[in-house]
């Protein structure tokens, strides 16, 4: 509601200050061309919020009252009712022109900016008739067929430079929700290929937790032969505990499963839309970091359309690590090549690189060189589970010489992994 009334108290003082920007083409005719109209047809056209009747009522009472005042105050021995009849006409021009604008439901049009043009000219042309009518009844003024002419010649004029003018606006209201939606669209593609590794390892402890349940239930049944009883019931007791986690886990991933399949999002997209999401959501994660890195893109070779998800999981995790190697300002490489049936990533980074000794480690369970403020280390899975999720895949992931001036990791997948539907 204060969105509305806001709206009605500007177009209310804006109409009458543009009227008054005007000049006269016919001399002695009483035709006046204004910034009025344009102004008032653009806030129609603009704001969604306001009712074009109750616009037009009012922006004809605020013109109406606006002209006599400022006529008092130019030239004070005029009557005031001399005044009311001389300016009262205006506001049946401004009625009239919101009737029409809303009798032809131009707020509807926007796909159709032609259109809108042509409904415009015919809604001032209307208008203004009925303003001139109005005003030859009340003046005893006469026009000619040359006043109507000139008529429409400003009204196509007007009509369309406010079209330009609004369309201009729409185009970049357009490039900024679309701006908007990108970035959505790429955070939710980031957290879906987070989803997607969680449910790879997920899927990876189902299948351990089947294995651990066939086995703990035949030591139960060897252990039930030798008349092992106690022992047996224990064996019984975790075979069961097992499968009760099984259950669980699989209820967890067709949870899971369930929710990314109702994301509208491609699966398969690009390498070169896929490299675009990684490198501006890594640089926002370095400026985050209070970091300024280089990114530096290079795709080789024909590629077709890859899985989304399982690339920006695997690539997304070592940029994600050369954003954190790198102290305050550096660079970091990606390319992505093309050799036959294989697609070879690398990833390479100015940063603090890997010591020697850390170099056989960084792939194992539990290995990690990263700790908080309070000294707690991180759990060290990154890289393990990248290697798994990678070997599962038919690839592999290794470290090239790592230096303190650069640091490069390269995996290798098989293109047919990368591109099978279903």
């Amino acid at each position: 509601m204060r969105g509305k009334l806001l709206t009605y108290l500007f177009i209310m003082i804006a109409v009458p200050i543009g009227g008054e920007l005007k000049f006269y083409p016919l001399e002695g005719e009483g035709l006046r061309v204004s910034l009025g109209t344009p102004i008032f047809f653009f806030i129609l056209l603009w704001s969604r919020k306001i009712h074009p009747l109750i616009a037009g009522v009012t922006t004809g009472v605020s013109v109406v009252l606006f002209r006599i005042c400022l006529y008092k105050l130019q030239f004070g021995a005029i009557a005031w009712n001399d005044l009311f009849w001389m300016h009262f006409p205006a506001f049946f021009y401004y009625l009239t022109f919101a009737f029409f604008f809303y009798l032809f439901k131009i707020h509807s049009l926007y796909d159709r900016p032609l259109l809108i043009g042509v409904y415009g000219v015919v809604t001032e042309v209307i208008a203004s008739i009925v303003e001139i009518s109005v005003r030859n009844l009340s003046l005893q003024v006469t026009n000619t067929i040359s006043t109507f002419l000139t008529i429409g010649g400003i009204a196509i004029i007007r009509s369309f430079f406010v079209l330009g003018f609004f369309n201009i606006l729409i185009v970049r209201e357009t490039k900024l929700a679309e701006e908007e939606q990108r970035k959505r669209n790429e955070k939710i593609l980031l957290l879906i290929s987070n989803l997607y590794v969680e449910m790879l390892q997920l899927k990876k402890t189902l299948k351990n937790a089947e294995e651990l349940t066939g086995s703990c239930y035949s030591l139960y049944r060897e252990l039930k032969a030798i008349s092992q009883r106690e022992m047996a019931r224990t064996a019984l007791k975790i075979a069961g505990e097992m499968h009760e986690i099984k259950k669980d886990n699989q209820r967890i991933y067709a949870g899971l499963s369930k929710l990314m399949t109702k994301e509208n999002l491609d699966d398969y997209m690009d390498i070169n839309e896929i490299a675009d999401v990684l490198v501006r959501a890594n640089r926002t994660y370095g400026e985050m970091l209070g970091k300024t890195i280089d990114f530096q893109v290079y795709i080789y070779g024909n590629h077709p359309y890859y899985h989304t998800f399982k690339l920006l999981t695997f690539i997304n995790n070592l940029l994600a690590n050369a954003v954190e190697a790198i102290e305050a300002k550096g660079w970091i490489k990606l390319s992505v090549t093309r050799d036959e049936d294989l697609v070879e990533i690398r990833v390479s980074d100015n940063g603090s690189g890997i010591s020697e000794k850390n170099k056989p480690l960084i792939f194992e369970a539990g290995f990690t060189t990263k700790f908080d403020d309070l000294g707690i280390a991180s759990n060290g899975i990154g890289l393990y589970y990248l290697k798994n999720n990678i070997e599962d895949l038919g690839g592999k992931i290794s470290l090239l010489d790592s230096t303190p001036r650069e640091t490069t990791f390269v995996v290798e997948l098989p293109i047919d992994a990368l591109t099978e539907r279903g």
